[in-house]
């Protein structure tokens, strides 16, 4: 088998040598070209570009959610419930009928007052008319003084009947009217506390339903005094200004990560500090129309208190943070690497806020730190997050492979 092969690529592949060898003995330029082609590159590093410009200076503190208005059912006369007249978990109107409540006893009291009411006008109109009567005959000494004093002093007493008649019959009214039970405020009604047929009111105000307002909710939430402090210094000396419209710009994370659509406003600061915590309390208002936020849920407030001027975003990884201080590395024109110390603000969307050490044109390495040698240059590219983030593509090595076999083989 061996003497049938053909002989011709052999010899192609002699000649080939040959003319490689001859190539690499001859010329001038060829001992230059050698050690140029042999030296390693400068390895390739990730760098940001450094461009300073206004930062909202956030910080994240756990806050618990509150209706912002509660209102109790109570029964305020006493009787047997009679009725039920809403869903639970329903929103309800101001002034809607929730409960009635038996008022048979309340009404006669009321038709009581008002024949009492009666009677003491119809006395009214009598010792009127009496002490009317009686002036002209006093002062032709036709009657006695005492008898006109008597009839003087009838009428008013027959006026205070009927004034207490009629206190009587409004508070009759009333009572008659807590009978039917309605909805103090408006909002969302939780679970009905008693059943038809209960008795109420007897002797005290029975709870029947809560009624609570959820659009908007309360946020009540902490911070630290010393934090509070160290805000209101940078204010003062001019490092940090406040956030724009003087206020603090508020959104709520939800436990899943997710933000609540609507942005919340801050209402006011707690002028004291809790002993026991060192906290001082601060409370929000977020709009609730789809009734998502519940009373009592416990939420992240995502504030922005300060803004600075001459800040500087830079991802995690690029920044170094140690005992002794913040530093990055930061890469010169000729490529060398040294590190530089920063001042970091805190975290945002997962980036550090670095309010000193860095000027605008600075290249701040984010990726490559592993490739980096002593004294040896570096050359910068530019980095960005979603390449970094991008998986290597598996079919590549594949590609790149195949040329170098079919060569091989040729």
């Amino acid at each position: 088998m061996a003497e049938l092969l053909p002989r011709r690529p052999l010899s192609l592949l002699a000649l080939f040598f040959a003319l490689t060898l001859a190539a690499c003995g001859g010329g001038n330029n060829a001992p230059a070209a050698a050690p140029s082609g042999g030296a390693m590159p400068p390895p390739e590093v990730g760098v940001v570009k450094v461009t300073p410009g206004p930062v909202g200076l956030l910080t994240e503190l756990p806050g618990r959610l509150e209706a912002s208005r509660v209102a109790q059912v109570r029964a305020r006369v006493a009787g047997i419930v009679q009725e039920r007249l809403f869903r639970e978990g329903a929103d309800v109107k101001a002034g809607e009928l929730l409960f009635r409540i038996d008022a048979a006893p309340y009404r006669a009291a009321l038709s009581s007052a008002q024949a009492t009411l009666a009677r003491g006008q119809a006395n009214l109109t009598s010792t009127t008319a009496l002490a009317e009567r009686y002036r002209p005959l006093v002062e032709a000494n036709a009657v006695s003084k005492q008898e006109y004093a008597n009839a003087i002093a009838a009428q008013k007493q027959a006026e205070a009947e009927v004034a207490g008649g009629r206190a009587a019959v409004e508070s009759a009214q009333i009572n008659v009217g807590y009978a039917a039970v309605t909805a103090p405020i408006s909002g969302r009604i939780g679970r009905a506390l008693v059943t038809e047929g209960a008795l109420v009111g007897q002797g005290e105000s029975t709870p029947l339903a809560v009624v609570q307002q959820i659009n908007p909710m309360y946020i009540n939430f902490t911070q630290s005094a010393n934090d509070v402090l160290a805000l209101r210094r940078a204010f003062d000396q001019g490092r940090l200004q406040r956030a724009s419209g003087g206020g603090a710009a508020v959104r709520v994370v939800l436990d899943d990560g997710s933000e609540h659509p609507q942005a919340a406003r801050l209402l006011f600061s707690d002028l004291s500090v809790d002993q026991a915590t060192g906290q001082v309390t601060l409370r929000a208002e977020v709009p609730n129309p789809g009734g998502q936020l519940l009373p009592g849920l416990y939420v992240r407030v995502r504030l922005e208190q300060a803004r600075a001027q001459n800040a500087v975003l830079l991802p995690q990884q690029a920044v170094t943070r140690g005992p002794q201080g913040d530093s990055v590395m930061v890469v010169d024109p000729d490529g060398q690497v040294a590190p530089r110390p920063v001042k970091v603000g805190g975290a945002q969307g997962g980036e550090w806020v670095v309010l000193e050490g860095l000027k605008a044109g600075d290249q701040v390495m984010v990726d490559g730190f592993q490739k980096l040698r002593p004294g040896a240059p570096v050359k910068p590219v530019p980095w960005s997050a979603a390449k970094a983030a991008a998986p290597a593509s598996p079919a590549a090595p594949a590609a790149s492979a195949r040329p170098a076999v079919s060569a091989a083989r040729s």
